[in-house]
């Protein structure tokens, strides 16, 4: 199939929005339901990560136009860069507006440096996801769909079910049997139906999509949904703001499948297309020792995948399916990556936990176990800005951190006794 069937001018488009692959840089109309590149996801390999992720590209140059700074933007709820058309068809419940903490202390130290946690656990469902499930959510509302599937390690689909729940929506979610009991949980208090399979996200993940073919759902799945990328990147006109209207030096941030990433990084280049802003900031991925598909594989020929083995579940992942996309943006805007031990991980939950009283699960708590690893190697300069994306509460995962509890004996209701335990 050529791609010349594909590509058109932005003259051709009909919508305020279009699609372009960031592998062959075929476009497609915004008005159309559509997932992965159709070219490319022909030539796609069972196991390795799919080509033909779709970027959702704007008409930067008329929204240049016709604003007048970031606070006409936000008047109008951000409409212009999102490819829904009302901001009525998002949910009632609070998605983003999170709070955004500054720290400049670590065990009554002081840091040479300011530390600022972006606290999404304070999302409807606890987690990040939700900025991505609200826009799915209001874009089936506007095109007819009644049902949403999604394959989720646990946030994804808690944030499904929960956004559904709250949009009388159905939410179907495929779940490996694995998952953590609190996140079944959440899926099923919210009234979604919960399929565990016997197998791994990616199982999870190749059924959900043969469902969506078979009985026409609507397909959340991140790295195959572009508006799931469209949704995360959200944060990033938040952080501009809370931060009056610059930047950080760094973002900090978690990654599995690379979406978030890429959904930071968008929200970044929507804001350097509008001339809002003049350079990206330093983006750090940070991913678990035992799950580093991603950056492990960053610029090799030939791609090559290890076994997932890590507490942070969220971030497990053996096939990063936004692979390309993260690797694009890390390339472009020179974007910076570590590794991290699940000791580092637990080390940092209970070290921001202690300091801060934020209590993260461990795929949040890698980001900041990387800044932690920065600090260390001496890379964090003096007076330099360095976000945090903090991108599920603790409660999510509470198996994670038992090895790390001493629960203490009971005693007798005295003062004696109180007095032997505290001495």
């Amino acid at each position: 199939m050529s791609n010349e069937k594909y590509n058109m001018t932005l003259s051709t488009f009909h919508t305020k929005h279009h699609y372009q692959c960031i592998n062959c840089d075929a476009t497609y109309e915004g008005q159309n339901t559509i997932y992965l590149c159709p070219v490319c996801n022909e030539k796609n390999k069972q196991g390795l990560p799919p080509k033909g992720v779709l970027k959702t590209i704007y008409d930067y140059k008329s929204l240049r136009k016709h604003f007048t700074g970031f606070s006409t933007l936000k008047l109008h709820g951000f409409i212009d860069l999102l490819p829904i058309e009302q901001p009525g068809s998002l949910p009632k419940l609070r998605v983003g507006e999170t709070p955004l903490y500054s720290v400049n202390k670590l065990n009554d130290r002081k840091m040479p440096f300011e530390i600022l946690l972006k606290d999404d656990s304070q999302n409807p469902t606890f987690s990040f996801k939700d900025r991505a499930s609200a826009l799915v959510s209001a874009y089936a509302k506007e095109h007819g769909f009644q049902t949403i599937v999604a394959a989720s390690t646990g946030n994804a689909g808690s944030s499904l079910a929960g956004i559904c729940a709250s949009q009388r929506q159905k939410a179907i979610i495929m779940i490996p049997a694995s998952a953590p009991v609190a996140k079944l949980t959440q899926i099923m208090m919210y009234g979604a139906r919960l399929v565990a399979v016997n197998g791994t996200y990616d199982d999870a993940f190749d059924l959900s999509i043969k469902a969506t073919e078979m009985f026409g759902w609507y397909n959340r799945n991140t790295a195959f949904n572009p508006l799931t990328i469209e949704g995360k990147k959200t944060v990033a006109f938040e952080l501009f703001e809370q931060l009056h209207f610059t930047i950080p030096d760094r973002i900090f941030i978690p990654v599995g499948d690379g979406v978030i990433l890429s959904g930071v990084y968008k929200g970044f280049e929507d804001l350097l297309e509008l001339k809002l802003i003049e350079k990206m900031p330093t983006m750090i991925a940070v991913q678990s020792l035992g799950s580093d598909n991603l950056i492990r594989n960053l610029g090799s020929k030939t791609f090559t995948i290890k076994e997932s083995k890590t507490i942070a579940d969220s971030i497990s992942v053996d096939v990063p399916r936004n692979f390309y996309m993260a690797q694009y943006y890390l390339e472009k805007y020179e974007g910076e990556n570590l590794a991290v031990t699940d000791e580092e991980i637990l080390a940092a939950s209970s070290t921001l936990a202690n300091n801060t009283g934020i209590f993260a699960e461990p795929a949040a708590a890698t980001a900041f176990a990387g800044l932690l690893a920065y600090h260390q190697q001496n890379k964090l300069q003096d007076g330099s800005r360095n976000v945090v994306l903090l991108t599920g509460c603790g409660l999510k995962d509470l198996k994670s951190v038992q090895n790390m509890l001493n629960l203490p004996a009971s005693i007798d209701p005295t003062i004696e006794n109180l007095k032997k335990i505290l001495s």
